[in-house]
């Protein structure tokens, strides 16, 4: 009796193990926590619906969503809470973008937890991701937004229909230039100072040989921080927004005109910016997709459905895309890496990988 006992006792301890061992590294699910800057950006809605339905079918990565509303205090107090609650990865979208005091905050709340941080989209220094082993980055190259859209209004400007005997059709006064208005977003972003400076440089390089030249319209606001290089202290501050954008178009249009010159190109870091200006050019006519209707060519960056879809209307120019898809698979294929008991950066050399850093740049493409 005694030996039997001791062979049931012993395969109940066998049994119990068994039950209770994880299958392999995947054998259990992390929990891992996602922290935007804001829910209401549109580009990044777009971003985190593409983020939830891949991660409907990785069961071995249990995730929350945290809105941080624009407040940078607010989301360094949700990131000491996650960490308290037992996270085991931080995948942060940081608020105040350009600031090292606020990233490196973050840095050090993660390596106290020694808990792996993935930054993505809004841009962190290099010295930032470097300082920690378990930090990476995955966003885009900031200024290659800028050159595209400049390709894409270079192109657009000087297409056979719109281009000949040396003249525009878009230069409504035939001064050889095409005088535009800049959409900025928020100050200290990486994005919206590549986007602002090297859309107009880079078209102006593609349309110097044919005697055509982007200028600032004098309708857009001149600022003095930035360079003075004629292009970057000049802008409308749509800080993102669409609806701030149809704002400062209405007051713009309310000293300028759309059929006099002053006005002849809208371009605008951001989709979002670049549908407010539409909103407002509609109520004058302008940009309605109807034949007939008055027509200033707008370009943005994101390629958001609502932008697409106005292009294909005809009430929109073009924009650039900012691949949704694309930056969250490659932020759930290193939450992977950490559910499969990996280095965070494991698995990288298919990606586009800045040398000296961990940081993974998702490519851009113009869209017409």
């Amino acid at each position: 009796m005694k030996k039997l006992l001791a062979i049931a006792f012993a395969a109940v301890i066998v049994f119990s193990f068994t039950m209770c061992k994880p299958s392999g590294p995947t054998g259990n699910a992390i929990k891992a926590d996602v922290f935007w800057y804001t829910f209401r950006d549109t580009y990044l809605t777009s971003v985190r619906n593409a983020m939830e339905d891949n991660l409907r079918s990785m069961s071995q990565i249990n995730y929350t969503m945290h809105d941080c509303e624009e407040n940078q205090a607010i989301q360094i107090q949700k990131i000491e809470t996650a960490i308290a609650q037992g996270t085991n990865l931080l995948i942060v979208n940081i608020v105040t973008t350009g600031s090292e005091e606020a990233a490196m905050n973050i840095v050090e709340l993660a390596k106290d937890a020694e808990l792996p941080l993935i930054f993505f989209n809004r841009e962190v220094s290099d010295e930032v991701v470097n300082s920690y082993d378990k930090c990476c980055f995955v966003g885009t190259n900031a200024d290659e937004a800028g050159y595209m859209e400049g390709e894409a209004i270079a192109n657009f400007l000087l297409r056979d229909e719109h281009f000949a005997g040396g003249k525009s059709i878009y230069d409504l006064d035939g001064d050889g230039t095409i005088k535009y208005i800049m959409f900025r977003g928020e100050h200290g972003n990486a994005e919206a100072f590549g986007r602002t400076k090297y859309s107009v440089t880079e078209a102006n390089r593609l349309l110097e040989d044919k005697g055509l030249k982007l200028v600032p319209s004098p309708a857009n606001q001149r600022s003095t921080q930035y360079a003075d290089d004629g292009i970057s202290n000049f802008f409308l501050y749509g800080n993102w927004s669409s609806a701030e954008a149809a704002n400062l178009m209405r007051t713009a249009l309310s000293a300028h005109s759309l059929t006099d010159g002053s006005i002849e190109l809208i371009i605008a870091n951001n989709d979002d910016q670049a549908m407010g200006a539409i909103e407002a050019m509609n109520e004058e006519g302008f940009n309605t997709g109807r034949e007939g209707s008055g027509y200033i060519p707008v370009f943005g960056v994101d390629a958001i459905t609502g932008a697409v879809e106005a292009i294909n209307a005809g009430k929109m120019t073009g924009t650039v895309l900012q691949d949704a898809e694309g930056m969250a698979k490659t932020i759930l294929a290193l939450a992977q890496n950490i559910s499969n008991d990996q280095d965070v950066f494991a698995n990288t050399s298919r990606y586009n990988v800045d040398s000296g850093s961990k940081k993974i740049r998702v490519p851009y493409a113009i869209v017409n």
